[in-house]
């Protein structure tokens, strides 16, 4: 009787493994119905090069979604993509919004030229409305930062099928892909004063090699000509 009864609380034993508990109390032998487990498989996010890109977008279909700023994709961006911004402009007007604007607007506006911005809270409800769950997204943006930032909330919500450019824009060499706008893709990002002192640092430069070239090769012409010049 002994065996029967290990017997039988063995069988019954092993039948934990399909989603019951058992207890044996004083030969009495009770069991109660453990929650079941929801299993969730999430994609990983594919990183590649902008060649790998052109590889996804021409070969496997996939759909660029572009989640610069504004600006940036008004400058530059690829044929036929996407815009759904991960941060729009910032046009709130609390008082503690307008002194961080202001002061946004009189340095990095001003010397890089970036608009003062706040994530966009219809961001992942904006992508919904236009692609299923399903679909094969390349995200794309300047420096390789905002993409994997956008990835992650498509991830979250329900995207399996997501590639992001590694080092963004800036890293496509002119030609890569087909584009729209007043620069090349990788310049999209530069504006403000920086770039016009990359220009008068650029003539400054060709202004100093070319001096050098003439004192090198006409020694006796340089002289005279600073002998022309008035001392102090």
């Amino acid at each position: 009787m002994a065996g029967i009864a290990c017997c039988c609380f063995s069988t019954l034993s092993s039948r934990s493994n399909l989603g019951t508990s058992w207890t044996h109390r004083g030969g009495i032998v009770t069991g109660r119905r453990l929650p079941r487990r929801n299993l969730v498989i999430k994609g990983e996010v594919n990183y590649v090069n902008a060649e790998e890109a052109k590889k996804l977008i021409a070969v496997e279909g996939y759909a660029i979604l572009d989640v610069r700023d504004r600006t940036q994709f008004e400058r530059a961006h690829i044929k036929d993509c996407y815009h759904v911004p991960l941060f729009i402009e910032n046009q709130d007007n609390d008082f503690g919004t307008i002194i961080k604007r202001t002061l946004h607007n009189n340095f990095s506006g001003l010397f890089y030229g970036l608009p003062f911005t706040k994530p966009n809270p219809d961001f992942v409800q904006s992508v919904k409305s236009q692609f299923s769950p399903e679909s094969k997204l390349l995200l794309v943006c300047q420096e390789g930062l905002r993409a994997p930032a956008a990835a992650d909330k498509l991830e979250k919500a329900g995207y399996g099928s997501i590639a992001c450019i590694t080092s963004g824009l800036q890293s496509a060499t002119p030609g890569t892909f087909d584009s729209v706008g007043s620069t090349e893709l990788q310049n999209a990002g530069k504006a403000g004063l920086v770039t016009i002192q990359g220009k008068i640092s650029a003539v400054l430069g060709t202004v100093l090699i070319c001096a050098f070239l003439f004192i090198t090769f006409f020694p006796d012409q340089a002289e005279k000509i600073l002998q022309m010049a008035p001392s102090s």
